[in-house]
C-alpha cells in the first residue's frame, strides 16, 4: 500500500473512532444520564468529561484531520482524481464538527465543571438546565457530521483501491 493509501486508512480509522464516540454519547450515554436526578446527571457528566480528556482521545480527535489533510495533499500530488472530492468532503465535514466542539461543547463542558460539586450547589437543576438540551442537540449534529466524514473517507478508500 502506498503512502496515500496508508494516510486514508489512518484517517478513516480515526474518524470512525470519533464518529462512534459521538454516536455512543447520542444513543446511550446522554439518554442514560437523562434518566438520573439533577445531582447524578451533573456529577456523572463531570466525571465523564474529566475521564475523556486524555491522550488516547486526543490521538483520534487530532489524528483524523491531520491524516485526512495528508491524504488530500498526497492525492493532489498524484494529480487529483475522483477520490479527492470525497477526501476534501470528509475534511470539510470534520472541520465543521471541530468548530461545533470548540464553539458549543467545550464552553458548556467548562461551565458544568465550574459548577463544582453538585451535592453542594444551590441550583443544580439550573446547572443541568443550562447545559443538557443544547449539549445533546449539538452532539447529534457532531455525530452526523463525523459519520458523514467517515462515509466520505470510505468512498475515497474504495476509489483509491485501498478498501
Amino acid at each position: 500500500m502506498d503512502a496515500h493509501g496508508v494516510a486514508l486508512v489512518v484517517a478513516t480509522l480515526c474518524t470512525g473512532l470519533v464518529a462512534g464516540l459521538f454516536s455512543t454519547f447520542a444513543h446511550a450515554v446522554m439518554p442514560g444520564l437523562s434518566r438520573s436526578t439533577d445531582t447524578v446527571f451533573v456529577a456523572g457528566f463531570q466525571a465523564i468529561d474529566r475521564a475523556i480528556s486524555n491522550p488516547w482521545q486526543a490521538v483520534g480527535f487530532l489524528g483524523a484531520p491531520l491524516a485526512t489533510a495528508l491524504a488530500a495533499g498526497l492525492h493532489l500530488a498524484e494529480g487529483g482524481g475522483p477520490g479527492l472530492g470525497w477526501t476534501l468532503s470528509a475534511l470539510g465535514l470534520y472541520g465543521a464538527m471541530v468548530a461545533i466542539t470548540f464553539r458549543v461543547h467545550l464552553p458548556l463542558n467548562r461551565r458544568i465543571q465550574a459548577a463544582g460539586d453538585p451535592a453542594r450547589h444551590a441550583d443544580v437543576a439550573g446547572v443541568r438546565r443550562a447545559f443538557e438540551q443544547r449539549w445533546v442537540r449539538w452532539n447529534v449534529v457532531r455525530a452526523v457530521l463525523s459519520t458523514a466524514a467517515f462515509g466520505s473517507l470510505v468512498g475515497s478508500l474504495v476509489l483509491h483501491g485501498a478498501a
